[in-house]
């Protein structure tokens, strides 16, 4: 990433202008994940990970003097593409505070045929706030994979536009019949793959940085019996 990112001069503005008590905790999780390279934003995810489920968190930074600094805008190390699921909060699982994510949740962590919103937002962390690092994120015992998992199966229809979001899963549950472990397993493994290639692929924002090197596109599954998140190969 260039050394002239928003977050670096806000925040060597900040330190000119005697601004480091008013920023607070803030000014050293800035100073602290610099520079913005992937490889270690994700080392900070997965280290806050083991703090969530160590049960010592170190980042709750949730409260209204830690969104004041933030207010005329933002920096947010990764983007999360995670599930609505209300048992799945990136921010929780992972240790972060408030401005650290830029999180997008969708039913399914879906992004094949998900729309100009769900890739939309995520470009905009990318060319606009300079985010370096994607991480689409899959969870333990997710009911929209069971829901795609027992529609491909008996190919009884969906009422609303349920049936059009398992349908953007099926491919992966077709993918998964085979393999070790269990169907509901693979098949939310296999759609994060399938999230994350399809994000590397697409053009004109996310792919030419994936092969710059500039942004990198990982997956991965939160288990929620355990609270551990594993990379997804």
């Amino acid at each position: 990433m260039t050394t002239n990112s928003p977050r670096r001069d806000f925040l060597l503005a900040s330190l000119a202008t005697g601004g480091l008590a008013a920023l607070g905790s803030r000014v050293f999780a800035a100073e602290r994940k610099q520079p913005f390279n992937a490889d270690e934003v994700l080392a900070d995810l997965m280290g806050g990970n083991e703090r969530f489920v160590a049960g010592k968190p170190e980042n709750p930074r949730r409260s209204p003097a830690d969104f004041r600094p933030l207010v005329a805008a933002q920096y947010p190390e990764a983007v999360i593409v995670g599930c609505a699921d209300s048992r799945v909060s990136p921010e929780v699982l992972f240790d972060q505070g408030v401005g650290d994510l830029f999180v997008v949740r969708i039913a399914g962590n879906v992004i094949s045929h998900a729309g100009a919103t769900v890739k939309g937002s995520i470009e905009y962390a990318i060319a606009e706030l300079e985010t370096p690092l994607v991480v689409v994120l899959g969870h333990s015992e997710c009911g929209a994979i069971k829901a795609a998992i027992q529609y491909t199966r008996d190919g009884e229809p969906l009422p609303g536009a349920i049936g059009e979001l398992v349908d953007i899963i099926a491919p992966a549950v077709r993918e998964a019949r085979e393999g070790e472990g269990s169907e509901l397993d693979r098949v939310i493994a296999a759609n994060v793959r399938r999230g994350v290639a399809t994000l590397k692929r697409l053009d004109p924002i996310i792919s030419p940085r994936v092969k710059s090197g500039d942004v990198k596109v990982v997956g991965a599954v939160y288990d929620l019996a355990t609270g551990k998140v594993k990379l997804v190969s």
